[in-house]
């Protein structure tokens, strides 16, 4: 949390300044790249991350096959990402410089192997070990941005500390596990190990593929069908908009075991304590929107200038969709409980076909004020809607409804 809570600091500040220097231009192009790039992230971590913590709880003395499969199977994955970034970049017509700067990123997906030491350290409890190195990490690149700033440092620069900043992450997980008597030689590729993983991971490579298209999309939609200068406008909102996002994911995961464990022994403070989380979403939600409506229009002026004049109107818009994707967090989490992941893919697949579609509907007559409303209207269905449509999902909507309207806190008044 500490480490979630220092980026949001740093890209309030920081990333808000490198934002400012760089320019709408500029910064679409950086954007763009990492859009891009993002389309793919889910081959390169095969789903594999919470399977992998899973195992490595069940059988920690197996844990150098485990890790060992892993690591050879998300570098696999990285493989095919360069494969299809370099086939992409043959044949587009963008310019040279965002070509480049997509296939640099996209490179680091190599580095990003080594996630599964964080898995390892976070299957023993000892998330500290994955956290040191990303909160100096952190502190460093920040440094390095604050000096391209001063030295008017061209965007390639800034793009080199975003490696560094991946680079120097996948070094210190390297240290950690060294220095805790631990060998990177004694890991092993085993395709009996290989299959069981992958057996149990690809809902979630379908579910990581969906949100990363998801997520990505629009980005990409607004350079393909306006320019990179509204891309920088469009992502300078966005980054505001979800740099909250981490809020429902660690409530989530810490509150969850207690709703889990009503689950087991007392069916009506199972509903209550779901009923309470869901709650809990929609006030966080408001307690991030209503600031945002008020403060936006000075905020932006204040942080990017008057080079970025159509931000403010699509970040009072956009931030709307962080109320459905808190309630999004939570439904996720209320899916795993009942055991209907595969609704919960359908749900998101539904999403984003919605998204892309109405993208090419409102983009065109609407610029990227019409991308904000594509993201909040596909949000609405994708965590709210979807499950109405089926009977067994039924009920987590009726919640979410209820709490969206207050039901639940009106009769908690009465």
């Amino acid at each position: 949390m500490g480490e979630k809570i220092l980026r949001l600091i740093v890209a309030l500040t920081i990333g808000v300044l490198v934002t400012r220097y760089l320019g709408p231009k500029d910064f679409g192009i950086l954007s763009y790249a990492q859009s891009f790039v993002g389309l793919f992230t889910a081959f390169s971590s095969l789903g594999l991350s919470d399977i992998l913590v899973r195992e490595l709880v069940k059988s920690e003395k197996e844990h150098y096959k485990l890790m060992g499969t892993s690591f050879w199977l998300q570098t696999l994955g990285s493989c095919l990402i360069m494969a299809c970034l370099i086939l992409f970049v043959v044949l587009n017509d963008n310019e040279p410089l965002t070509n480049t700067i997509i296939l640099i990123l996209g490179s680091t997906t190599f580095l990003h192997s080594f996630d599964v030491i964080t898995q390892f350290f976070n299957s023993q409890v000892k998330s500290k070990f994955g956290t040191l190195p990303a909160l100096l990490g952190v502190a460093i690149s920040a440094t390095l941005k604050i000096y391209g700033i001063w030295q008017k440092e061209p965007l390639i620069f800034f793009v080199c500390v975003l490696v560094f900043d991946i680079f120097f992450l996948a070094i210190g997980r390297v240290y950690y596990y060294t220095k805790a008597r631990y060998s990177l030689k004694k890991w092993t590729f085993q395709w009996n190990t290989a299959k069981l993983l992958l057996r149990d991971a690809w809902p979630l490579v379908l579910s990581s593929i969906v949100i990363s298209i998801y997520m990505k999309i629009d980005q990409i939609m607004v350079k393909e069908m306006i320019d990179n200068a509204a891309v920088g406008q469009y992502s300078a909102a966005v980054r505001l908009s979800e740099a909250w996002y981490f809020i429902p994911m660690i409530i989530c995961t810490s509150l969850f075991p207690a709703i889990l464990n009503a689950k087991k022994t007392n069916s009506q403070l199972y509903y209550k304590r779901l009923g309470n989380l869901y709650d809990l979403m929609v006030l966080l939600g408001l307690g991030i929107i209503i600031p945002t409506m008020f403060f936006a229009d000075w905020g932006i002026q204040f942080l990017y200038g008057s080079a970025f004049d159509q931000t403010a109107s699509v970040l009072k818009i956009h931030i709307w969709a962080g109320i459905f994707v808190f309630l999004g967090v939570a439904n996720q989490k209320w899916f795993i409980s009942e055991n209907l992941q595969a609704y919960n893919v359908v749900c998101l697949g539904l999403g984003m076909i919605v998204n892309v579609i109405l993208n090419f509907m409102f983009i065109p007559n609407l610029g990227i004020i019409g991308a904000a409303y594509a993201t909040l209207i596909s949000q609405f269905i994708a965590s709210v809607l979807g499950p109405s449509l089926f009977s067994k999902t039924r009920f987590s909507f009726l919640m979410m409804i209820k709490s969206l309207l207050f039901l639940n806190l009106l009769k908690k008044l009465k």
